[in-house]
């Protein structure tokens, strides 16, 4: 817990090699160790106990040049400005200000180009522009559920976007009674990433089908690919993309630490 007579805790924010190290107690770790959350730009140090923060404190210095390269290797993250560009599923649209609340939205130029309006100005243009890529996630993700449960079998769950850094779906499928069926009026429910906006078509609606499979199979047993499969194909492409472009989309529309 002490370090050169300093007491540490949990959540304690230190720097090494001008980063930012995070100090978490994690009960089930059997030794220190070091991890990259690549959503907040920071390292995560964790102990067994609070007692040895400082052992975490102590690593973490002897890795500095890791913690250092490990940080700078990270995508930088994007801003939303106009002028600039955003992938909506795949298309790049160009961000333009939007003369007023009513003319924000997707619309298209006067070549066809894809365009995202939105009203305001600075950091208010950024947040506008954030509103309205998650309400266009909401729609798309809401539609693209509806016909995917529907091939299943399976009636419309309630959707709903967050912006959960551990994940990119996740669902309860409806509750069963005692013998068997389903709860009167509960059809399930699917929660997604926003950020899905930002991949390419595919690969969010893949993690659609991903969801509405657990509809029927809570677990990722052989049933539940199989039903992955039979709507979507194979699975390993969009998991790939998701593996290499996940940080970049989680860093999207935050500011530099």
């Amino acid at each position: 817990m002490t370090l050169f007579g300093h007491r540490y805790a949990a959540g304690d924010l230190i720097e090494v090699a001008g980063q930012r190290v995070r100090l978490k107690v994690s009960p089930r770790a059997t030794r220190v160790s070091l991890r990259v959350d690549q959503t907040r730009r920071e390292v995560i140090a964790s102990a067994p106990s609070q007692r040895r923060l400082g052992e975490a404190v102590a690593f973490a210095g002897q890795r500095a040049a890791w913690i250092s390269a490990q940080i700078r290797s990270l995508p930088t993250p994007q801003t939303l400005e106009p002028g600039g560009t955003v992938d909506v599923f795949g298309r790049p649209h160009r961000l333009e200000p939007a003369k007023s609340r009513l003319a924000a939205g997707f619309h298209e130029d006067d070549d066809g180009a894809p365009v995202l309006r939105a009203f305001g100005e600075g950091d208010a243009f950024g947040r506008a522009a954030l509103r309205l890529l998650r309400r266009h996630a909401l729609e798309v993700l809401s539609s693209r559920t509806r016909l995917h449960a529907k091939a299943l079998g399976q009636p419309e769950p309630k959707v709903a976007v967050m912006d959960a850094k551990g994940r990119w779906g996740s669902c309860r499928p409806a509750r069963r009674t005692l013998l068997g069926g389903t709860a009167k009026g509960d059809t399930g429910s699917i929660r997604y990433s926003w950020r899905l906006v930002l991949a390419p078509f595919e690969v969010a609606d893949y993690v659609v089908v991903h969801e509405c499979a657990h509809l029927l199979e809570a677990n990722h047993g052989p049933r539940f690919w199989a039903l992955v499969r039979q709507v979507c194909g194979s699975e390993k492409p969009s998991r790939q993309w998701l593996r290499q472009h996940g940080a970049r989309l989680h860093g999207f529309g935050r500011e530099p630490v």
